[in-house]
C-alpha cells in the first residue's frame, strides 16, 4: 500500500474534527480497501442521528460495505481515531477487516487493546491485527479539547466514547 497509516490517520482526524464541528464527540474513522485506497469515511452521530450505534465506525464500515457491495471487507483496514469500543470492534470482526488501526487509546471503553481484546481473541471466528497509537497525541488532543470546551460550557466532562 502506497499510502500510510499516517495519511489514513489525517483522513480520519478530518473527519473528527467535522464531528466536533457538529457537536458530536470528535470521533473519525476511514475504511481502507486493500489497495489502498480510501471506501468511506465517517464520524460519530449518535446525537444528531438519535441512533446509539451511529459510532464513526459503524457509519464507515456500514458506507464500505455498501460501495463494495458485500458485508465482508477482507482485506481492508479501519482505521479510527479512538480505540473502538466492543460494539464497533465486534462490527469490524464481523466485516472480517485484516486491520484496526487507532490513534488514542481508551482505557475506559476501547475493546481491542484496553480492556478487551475482541479482534484477536481466538475464540471468535475471524480476528484482525491492531496497530495501536498512530498519531495518538493528536487524535487524544481533539478528544482533549473537546470535552474541555464542554466542562466549560457546562457539560458533565463525560468519559471517552467509543
Amino acid at each position: 500500500m502506497a499510502v500510510s497509516r499516517e495519511a489514513w490517520m489525517r483522513a480520519a482526524l478530518k473527519e473528527a474534527e467535522r464531528g466536533a464541528a457538529a457537536g458530536e464527540v470528535p470521533v473519525g474513522a476511514v475504511v481502507v480497501s486493500p489497495e489502498g485506497k480510501i471506501l468511506s469515511r465517517a464520524h460519530n452521530r449518535p446525537i444528531a442521528s438519535a441512533d446509539p450505534t451511529a459510532h464513526a465506525e459503524i457509519l464507515a464500515l456500514r458506507r464500505a460495505a455498501a460501495k463494495v457491495g458485500n458485508y465482508r471487507l477482507t482485506g481492508c483496514l479501519l482505521v479510527v481515531t479512538l480505540e473502538p469500543c466492543a460494539m464497533c470492534a465486534g462490527a469490524a470482526v464481523a466485516a472480517r477487516v485484516a486491520e484496526i488501526v487507532y490513534g488514542a487509546e481508551d482505557p475506559k471503553g476501547g475493546a481491542v487493546s484496553s480492556l478487551y481484546r475482541i479482534a484477536s481473541d481466538p475464540r471468535l471466528s475471524h480476528r484482525a491485527a491492531v496497530v495501536p497509537g498512530v498519531l495518538s497525541g493528536e487524535c487524544a488532543a481533539l478528544l482533549s479539547a473537546f470535552f474541555r470546551s464542554r466542562r466549560g460550557a457546562g457539560g458533565t466532562g463525560a468519559s471517552l466514547p467509543g
